[in-house]
C-alpha cells in the first residue's frame, strides 16, 4: 500500500500546478510532506491541458465578479516570472478582437467595459486603418485591441508544472485510472489500475472525469458535458502572415469564443475550435462538416488560407459544466465541503484554466491552510530548465554541442531540424514517459509539415534500442494505442 498526505487526481496544467505548489510547503513542524500524482493516460497533457489554443487570456471573456475572471486575470499577470522559472516560451503578442457591423461594434465595447470591471488593463476599441497596421492580413471592419494577451506551448506549460513538482519530490503514476474511493475515517483509500494507495487529503482535478470523482465521494451535484472543439494546422510557410491571435466577436447565441486564428510560438498557425456538445468525453474524431465550417470561418478573418495550408487536424474536448441556478455555464467550482473532509473539489475547469492554473493552485493550498497550519519549504527549488533545442542555438553553439555529443549531429526531424540528441533527452525524460507522442511534445519531432512521415519510425526504433522494450510495446498516445501489433511480412 502506498502511503501519502496528499493525493492528486489527473495530471494535466492545473493538478500538475497544484503538485508543484504543495511542494512549496511542509507541515509545521518541518516535515516534507509525501504528494503523489494519479494519472490515467500514459503522460501529462494527454486531454483537455494539451488540446487547445495555447492561449494566455487577458480575462475579459468571463463574467465580473466570478472565480473565472479573477484567477484568469491574476494567472495572466502573473505568468512572466513562471515562464522564467519553468523556461516555458511565450510571447505576449496581443490579440485582436473583429467585427463587421453595427452589432459587432455593440458587443465589442461591451467586451471592453466587462474586461475593465475584470481588471484588464488596456483594452481599446481599434478602427479599421489602425487594425490594418496591427494585422494586415486580417479581414474585419473594427477591432478590440487586448495587449496582455500571450501565445504559449501548453505541452511545455504542464511539463514544466509536472516536472518542478517531480524534482520537488512529487510523485507521477501514470495508467493509473482511479477505479474507488473508500473513506477509512482518518485517511482516503484510493484503488486504481494497477495499485492502492491511501492519502489523508484528496484532490480532484480529473478534468473531464472530475464529475465521476465527485460521485465517487458521494457529491451528485455535477455533471460534465463535453463540448468537442475542432482544429485545423497551417504550415509554417504562412505563418508570417499572422503574428497575433484574431478572433471574432462572441455571438452569445452561438456559444464559446467562436472559430478564431492562433498564431503558436513555434511559428504555425491554428484555426478552431468548433464547438459540438457529444456524449462521450473520449471521442476525438475529426468530422467533415466541422472542417468545412472551420475553413469558412477562420477565411472570413483570414482570406489566405488555400487547401494546401494545413497538414493536420486534431479535437480537444472542453469540460463544461451548467449552471443549474443561473442558466448558461457555470463558474469553476473550487470547494471543500464540511461533510466531505479533507477532499478538495474541482470541477468545470475549462478555458480559461490553463492561464489560471497556477493561482488555482494557490487557491487550493490556501484552503488547504484554513484547515492545517503549513510551514514554507526552504528546499523548494522553483526552477526547471528545458531541454536544450539545437535548432535555437547560434552556429558556434551548435559546433561546440557536435564536437561534445555527435549525436547533435544527426538530424532525425528534418521538418522541425530535431537531433538525435534531443530526441534521446525526450526518452529519458524526468517523468518516465515513454510514448511517442510523449517524445513529440518534448522536443517537436513529427511536428513538421511531414507530421513524422519520415522520423516516426526511427523515433519507434530508438525507443526500442534505448528502452530495451519490444516493438509491440510502443505506444503512439493513449492507454491502448499499440503501434504495432504484428509483422506484416518474414524478411528470409
Amino acid at each position: 500500500m502506498n502511503t501519502y498526505d496528499f493525493i492528486i487526481i489527473g495530471a494535466g496544467v492545473i493538478g500538475s500546478a497544484i503538485a508543484r505548489e504543495l511542494a512549496r510547503y511542509t507541515a509545521f513542524d518541518g516535515t516534507k510532506f509525501k504528494v503523489a500524482v494519479l494519472e490515467k493516460n500514459p503522460d501529462v497533457c494527454c486531454e483537455t491541458s494539451g488540446r487547445n489554443s495555447g492561449v494566455l487570456h487577458a480575462g475579459f471573456n468571463n463574467r465580473p465578479g466570478s472565480k473565472m475572471a479573477r484567477l484568469c486575470v491574476e494567472g495572466n499577470r502573473t505568468f512572466d516570472m513562471v515562464a522564467e522559472e519553468l523556461d516555458i516560451p511565450f510571447k505576449r503578442t496581443g490579440k485582436v478582437v473583429v467585427g463587421f457591423d453595427a452589432e459587432d461594434k455593440k458587443r465589442i465595447y461591451s467586451l471592453i467595459a466587462q474586461g475593465e470591471k475584470n481588471g484588464v488593463s488596456g483594452l481599446r476599441f481599434m478602427k479599421k486603418d489602425e487594425l490594418r497596421q496591427t494585422a494586415p492580413h486580417i479581414g474585419g471592419e473594427f477591432a478590440m485591441f487586448s495587449p496582455t494577451t500571450a501565445i504559449l506551448d501548453p505541452f511545455q506549460l504542464t511539463i514544466g508544472l509536472a516536472e518542478n513538482a517531480h524534482q520537488n519530490g512529487v510523485d507521477y503514476y501514470f495508467d493509473s485510472e482511479v477505479i474507488s474511493i473508500s473513506d477509512l475515517g482518518d485517511k482516503y483509500k484510493i484503488d486504481a489500475a494497477h495499485a492502492s494507495y491511501t492519502a489523508k487529503w484528496l484532490i480532484n482535478s480529473a478534468g473531464l472525469g472530475a464529475d465521476g470523482i465527485s460521485r465517487m465521494m458521494g457529491i451528485e451535484d455535477y455533471t460534465i458535458y463535453p463540448c468537442r472543439g475542432e482544429y485545423f494546422i497551417l504550415d509554417k510557410h504562412v505563418g508570417d502572415l499572422l503574428q497575433i491571435p484574431a478572433y471574432p466577436v462572441p455571438n452569445p447565441k452561438e456559444g464559446g469564443l467562436g472559430i478564431h486564428l492562433t498564431p503558436t510560438i513555434d511559428g504555425n498557425i491554428m484555426i478552431g475550435p468548433s464547438a459540438d456538445y457529444i456524449d462521450e468525453t473520449d471521442d476525438y474524431s475529426a468530422t467533415q462538416d466541422v472542417m468545412d465550417i472551420l475553413l469558412a470561418g477562420g477565411r472570413k478573418i483570414f482570406p489566405f488560407i488555400e487547401n494546401g495550408c494545413w497538414i493536420r487536424n486534431f479535437t480537444g474536448i472542453r469540460p463544461k459544466l451548467v449552471d443549474r441556478e443561473k442558466g448558461g455555464y457555470a463558474d469553476f467550482v473550487i470547494e471543500i465541503r464540511p461533510e466531505v473532509p479533507r477532499f478538495v473539489n474541482l470541477v468545470g475547469m475549462e478555458s480559461p484554466g490553463l492561464t489560471s492554473s497556477t493561482p488555482i493552485a494557490k487557491e487550493v493550498v490556501a484552503m488547504i491552510g484554513t484547515y492545517m497550519e503549513l510551514k514554507v519549504n526552504a528546499d523548494f527549488d522553483p526552477y526547471r530548465k528545458r531541454p536544450t533545442r539545437f535548432r535555437e542555438l547560434s552556429l558556434k553553439e551548435q559546433i561546440r554541442l557536435v564536437n561534445s555529443d555527435a549525436a547533435y549531429g544527426e538530424l532525425v526531424c528534418r521538418c522541425e531540424n530535431v537531433t538525435k540528441a534531443e530526441i534521446l533527452a525526450a526518452i529519458h525524460n524526468p517523468l518516465g514517459v515513454h510514448t511517442v507522442s510523449g517524445i513529440k511534445v518534448r522536443c517537436r519531432a513529427m511536428m513538421g509539415r511531414c507530421q513524422g512521415g519520415y522520423c516516426q519510425t526511427q523515433i519507434a526504433e530508438l525507443l526500442e534500442q534505448e528502452l530495451k522494450i519490444k516493438k509491440a510495446d510502443i505506444r503512439y498516445s493513449r492507454r491502448n494505442g499499440y503501434m504495432f501489433t504484428g509483422t506484416v511480412r518474414s524478411i528470409s
